[in-house]
């Protein structure tokens, strides 16, 4: 069964509803899955360089205390699902177009997931800000890739045009908020849901 997911790697409730996602999965080992990334830019107006955290905060959500607010609701959804969360280490609010580029370019080699969930931990447990160039070919490294190959795949224009043409396939679909769900080409699912709400469609590959 195909699975298309459309996430933001800074979003952390795609972080989260990707490992709700994985314990349904694991719920149904006999069903044969093809996770496919796709991206989606929350914030696709965002500097090349990204802005200082605590301003793109107050901008977004109305001030620094109404974020803080939110980031402990999230905090504790994640903590409760067994994901390490520090808000505090994150000093910058990234553009995402490199790790959208990185994640497609690592699809190539079966490793997109890995690069995702990589890409997930060095932003939400470390702070590293994932829209620095210079921090990416390490992040590939850790994935299984190779570094150097990362560098030069990032210091030219290759997948900019496929990160642009996803987002706005998925703004034409009706997407506004991810993490966005589909399975099999046909049955969507919004949002971080219990893992629950996966298996009937994983049922479906079953059921065919």
């Amino acid at each position: 069964m195909q699975i298309d997911i459309y996430a933001d790697i800074v979003c952390p409730w795609c972080y989260i509803g990707w490992q709700r996602l994985r314990r349904a999965m694991a719920d149904r080992a006999d069903v044969a899955t093809d996770v496919r990334w796709k991206p989606f830019r929350l914030n696709p107006e965002m500097p090349p360089g990204g802005i200082e955290r605590d301003l793109y905060l107050a901008t977004k959500f109305g001030g620094v205390e109404r974020a803080r607010q939110i980031a402990a609701t999230v905090t504790e959804a994640a903590r409760r699902d067994g994901l390490p969360m520090a808000y505090d280490r994150i000093r910058r609010a990234p553009n995402t177009m490199d790790a959208h580029r990185l994640v497609q370019w690592a699809d190539g080699f079966g490793r997109g997931t890995a690069m995702v969930e990589t890409l997930h931990a060095a932003y939400f447990t470390e702070g590293t800000d994932i829209g620095d160039p210079t921090a990416l070919p390490d992040l590939a490294r850790r994935a299984g890739l190779d570094p150097v190959a990362a560098a030069i795949h990032l210091s030219g224009p290759q997948g900019v045009d496929y990160v642009e043409s996803s987002d706005m396939r998925a703004r034409e679909l009706g997407i506004q908020a991810v993490p966005f769900f589909v399975f099999d080409r046909r049955y969507a699912v919004a949002g971080a849901q219990e893992p629950a709400a996966f298996l009937p469609l994983l049922d479906l590959a079953v059921a065919a």
